[in-house]
């Protein structure tokens, strides 16, 4: 509910979660004891970076649990989010990564559309990833976090971490000179979802928006 960093009320998540308001607002008082939101009376709440990195890792085992229920069992997609809700806690980090890689490395999950969450590998990118052992990646954790190219605001500037993609989009955003570790600022951004104009290594590039989703950064400061 407060994907895009929104405030959510108390009422708002007491009638999504069927429970009564005084049950969620002591519940978002635990949790920003904690640390997990951050939590203001008559203004609602709002997760942390501590809170948002565990919510986008629990959010990313859900939407790949759904393309597996959905595509490999067939399941129909109006039955796949209930279900995922209670697979999603038990699916260690192991098997999320070979679910991934059996399903290559989906973009978006079935039910809605919405976006699936990059993983916390420290890999460059899903190609990297499928030719390492995944008993192996379990520990190559990237401890920053990651915000998609598209999400950066006119003028912004951050370093590439991961890409998105098999072999052919890494080639072709490699021979852009688009790879971990280089630094890009977001230049301009076209309205009605056109291309968007980004500086890399001293050249301006225009991308568009589906290569641009795929190139995830570590923004400046």
């Amino acid at each position: 509910m407060s994907e895009g960093d929104k405030a959510v009320k108390t009422n708002e998540i007491a009638r999504a979660m069927k429970l009564a308001p005084a049950s969620v607002t002591e519940s978002l008082q635990k949790l920003s004891g904690k640390g997990y939101v951050k939590y203001e009376a008559y203004r609602g709440a709002r997760l942390t970076r501590k809170g948002r990195r565990i919510a986008s890792e629990v959010s990313r085992k859900h939407r790949l649990l759904e393309r597996f229920l959905a595509d490999v069992l067939g399941i129909e997609k109006s039955k796949v989010h209930k279900q995922a809700c209670a697979m999603e806690h038990d699916l260690d980090g192991e098997a999320e990564i070979a679910l991934c890689r059996m399903l290559n490395h989906p973009d978006t999950c079935p039910d809605d559309g919405k976006e699936i969450p990059p993983c916390n590998l420290n890999v460059e990118s899903c190609a990297e990833c499928a030719r390492m052992a995944p008993s192996k990646l379990a520990d190559l954790t990237f401890k920053g976090d990651l915000s998609q190219l598209t999400e950066l605001s006119k003028g912004e500037k951050g370093k590439i971490q991961f890409i998105r993609g098999g072999e052919t989009e890494v080639k072709k955003l490699h021979n852009m000179g688009l790879t971990r570790g280089a630094d890009i600022q977001l230049m301009n951004i076209a309205p009605f979802s056109g291309p968007i104009e980004v500086t890399v290594r001293g050249c301006k590039i225009a991308l568009g928006r589906g290569i641009a989703s795929k190139i995830f950064v570590q923004k400046a400061g």
